[in-house]
């Protein structure tokens, strides 16, 4: 997205520890975007790979800032629109 001329920081984050991961575990990530009109949000779902059981949840709140001006947009540019195939409002 960078090359769109913005940069997505991250200004929010939460992770919920239902269980430990302990080291050399496989794990899989499963991530959603669930918002995209003012913000990006993505939500994580995080399980242990042999046995499908819920180890972590998590998401993260994006947001979009023009490069050039360095300015946080309050509106997602039509450029992650068009990424997401989806009309923009």
């Amino acid at each position: 997205m960078r090359d769109s001329g913005y940069a997505w920081p991250i200004v929010d984050m939460r992770l919920k520890y239902v269980q430990p991961v302990r080291f050399g575990q496989k794990v899989t990530i499963e991530a959603s975007i669930v918002e995209w009109e003012s913000r990006l949000r993505i939500d994580y779902l995080i399980r242990d790979a042999a046995s499908g059981r819920k180890i972590n949840k998590a998401y993260t709140v994006q947001v979009a800032v023009d490069m050039a001006s360095q300015e946080m947009l309050y509106v997602c540019p039509p450029v992650l629109w068009e990424k997401l195939g989806v009309p923009a409002p």
